[in-house]
């Protein structure tokens, strides 16, 4: 366990909009995903044409992966100069309505959305995505029932997602609740090994309520492609900063719990439940939010909790090189997540919500092409 590296990658959704509406395009984006696919290869679609994502390599190093990052936000914010088209970083879209947005062509999305219906039309949301490569593929089930209840906090670090069609939603992170529509999502089941995983999977493919464990949308899977475990927890970051912060995190935790079988072994139903409550907190609340201790049976303020986690992954993050990267969390509590941000936006313009949406917008495209 000591030599192995934890490789790591990240998946970063992007949100599409009209540079002088900020709401979703009125034409076709087909020519700017050709000019994004032309200049980065690492480019994807996702199930919305207003949406794009983009993946960094298997990486060893944060400060590789700021350059990745920053590279691709600059290269889309180019090409959407030239299309009239705004890109930016959160987990929903302040402005733009789901009965506009026209799907991705594709197999795999025509699939999705004939399985979903509504649900998938309505699936307005971005996220980031982790994979931790671990040093024993068939250990991922378990990895993934030991870091559920680290996901909250997650969670709540990344916020970005407090408007929704147009209107504030009074929450931190309305992403999840959005996505909760479609079948699948949330927090993972627990698992009492990875055999009782792979005979859930077999029968959910065999039965056809999937194609493959790739359609299973939790928020902490197994990658069917990589030998690695993918976090899905976490709003679209704004920041870069947050991004690298909340990858340095994960990957921290995923070391420490290969390296102490013992963290959070057996948890139970009520282990998971009280997982739910906190990661609803944290939807609400993001960082002002109380997290349930269930050790203590209390809430305990964030500050604490974060505390607690950073205390706990202090020999993983000074092993991996990301010491000053983990505990950037402390700033983020600090200044504010993108959800606080895009609310004082939203208020400073004092205006019709329209003006105080596009102001959130722009905002959030500025930040995300890295102007301050």
């Amino acid at each position: 366990m000591s030599s192995h590296s934890y490789r790591f990658g990240i998946e970063e959704e992007y949100f599409l909009a009209d540079s002088e509406t900020r709401g979703t395009p009125d034409r076709r984006l087909g020519a700017f995903h050709d000019a994004a696919g032309a200049a980065l290869p690492e480019i994807g679609r996702e199930l919305l044409e207003s949406q794009i994502e983009a993946c960094t390599p298997p990486l060893e190093s944060f400060s590789e992966a700021r350059e990745t990052l920053a590279h691709h936000r600059a290269i889309l914010a180019r090409i959407g100069r030239e299309h009239g088209v705004l890109v930016f970083a959160a987990g929903t879209h302040p402005v733009a309505a789901w009965a506009r947005q026209v799907a991705t062509q594709g197999e795999r999305y025509t699939g999705i959305l004939e399985d979903v219906g509504l649900a998938g039309r309505r699936s307005l949301i971005c996220g980031m995505h982790v994979h931790v490569e671990v040093p024993d593929p068939d250990a991922r089930v378990d990895l993934m029932n030991r870091l559920l209840p680290f996901q909250p906090i997650l969670l709540a670090l990344s916020a970005s997602s407090p408007f929704w069609q147009g209107q504030p939603t009074g929450l931190a992170s309305y992403r999840l609740s959005a996505f909760g529509e479609l079948p699948r999502t949330g927090l993972p089941e627990l698992f009492a090994d990875t055999k009782a995983y792979e005979r859930y999977v077999r029968i959910m493919t065999r039965a056809g309520s999937i194609q493959d464990a790739s359609f299973l949308w939790w928020s902490l899977r197994p990658s069917i492609k990589f030998p690695t475990l993918e976090l899905r927890i976490a709003d679209s970051c704004t920041r870069i900063d947050n991004a690298i912060t909340i990858a340095a995190l994960y990957r921290c935790l995923v070391r420490c719990a290969v390296r102490r079988p013992d963290l959070n072994a057996g948890l139970d139903g009520v282990s998971r439940a009280l997982a739910q409550e906190n990661l609803w907190r944290a939807q609400h609340g993001g960082t002002k939010a109380e997290m349930i201790d269930e050790a203590s049976e209390q809430a305990v303020p964030f500050g604490e909790a974060l505390d607690r986690l950073l205390t706990l992954i202090v020999e993983d993050a000074e092993a991996l090189g990301c010491v000053a990267e983990v505990e950037a969390a402390r700033r983020i509590v600090r200044d504010g997540t993108s959800a606080e941000c895009q609310i004082a936006a939203f208020e400073t313009v004092r205006s019709d919500d329209r003006s105080s949406l596009g102001a959130v917008v722009d905002w959030l495209a500025a930040i995300t092409r890295g102007d301050s």
